[in-house]
């Protein structure tokens, strides 16, 4: 046994995780689970790149992997500052509630 994971079985991995975390963007209201839910996408993306780099031969998915991980990184620093700043406002990170910070 290689350990060879067909292309089929990893893009159908990325897609599942994709749509897992896309339900869990859109079911939950709040901040720190849809954070969690769009790490989970990213990951996905990740995963698909690093599939069909593998499937092609060619570094370009592990290449792009790395760029999505450093997309991610960003997301995190950026969204959990958010997140304090929103449960210091309101302390509740609530989507629905922070509606009412509108001007």
């Amino acid at each position: 046994m290689s350990g060879h994971i067909p292309f089929e079985h990893g893009m159908i991995f990325a897609g599942v995780l994709f749509f897992l975390g896309l339900a869990g963007v859109l079911a939950r209201r709040d901040a720190v689970f849809i954070l969690l839910s769009l790490e989970i996408m990213l990951n996905a993306a990740g995963i698909a790149f690093v599939v069909a780099g593998a499937r092609f031969a060619a570094p370009d998915g592990q290449v792009m992997f790395l760029f999505v991980l450093g997309v991610a990184a960003a997301e995190v620093s950026i969204g959990l500052a958010l997140v304090l700043w929103l449960y210091h406002w309101q302390r509740n990170v609530d989507i629905d509630k922070a509606r009412s910070l509108r001007g």
